[in-house]
């Protein structure tokens, strides 16, 4: 059963509204509805609002991968004898992992340079490392922000390098 036009476009536009719509919108959005629902200041608010800023990268780049993923291959390894874990963990996995990896990087650094969200939901007790460093910005001089920040940008520095290197090293063997 095929979507119609509109509904496909809708469908597209709901999966992809947190990269689309400007932070501070979508934040005032989730504050709203999440005093509503009783989530501000929880750690399950925090993880429900990340995972729906990051949830559109993970829906990407896995759609991609999967896109371009020939299901006979399970096939042919099940009539080969492969059960249906092992012909996902030697066949599927393998060949869509490139596309996992990218959502969870894509993912997970979405959700750690999220601030505005963030300073929406933080309390007191409960503050991710963007709020911090924030707040140690416009309170106080502190050494410790730009000690984070160093450490943020080298570790950044080192997976972006690993990642070009990496691959690169595979296609010699």
């Amino acid at each position: 059963v095929q979507s119609p036009p509109s509904m496909l476009k809708l469908h597209d536009f709901c999966n992809r509204a947190p990269m689309i719509v400007p932070g501070v919108i979508f934040a005032v959005a989730i504050y709203a509805v999440f005093l509503r629902w009783q989530l501000t200041g929880g750690l399950f608010g925090f993880v429900a609002a990340h995972t729906m800023l990051a949830l559109p990268f993970v829906i990407t780049s896995v759609s991609s991968s999967l896109s371009g993923y020939n299901a006979g291959l399970t096939t042919a390894a099940s009539s080969l004898g492969a059960g249906p874990v092992k012909a996902f963990v030697t066949v599927t996995l393998p060949l869509i992992l490139p596309g996992v990896v990218s959502g969870f990087v894509l993912a997970f650094v979405t959700s750690f340079d999220e601030s505005v969200v963030s300073l929406f939901l933080a309390t007191p007790a409960l503050k991710t490392l963007p709020v911090n460093m924030y707040d140690a910005i416009a309170t106080e001089i502190d050494p410790t922000v730009s000690a984070a920040a160093t450490l943020v940008i080298l570790v950044t520095t080192i997976v972006v390098v690993l990642a070009q290197v990496l691959p690169g090293r595979k296609k010699r063997k």
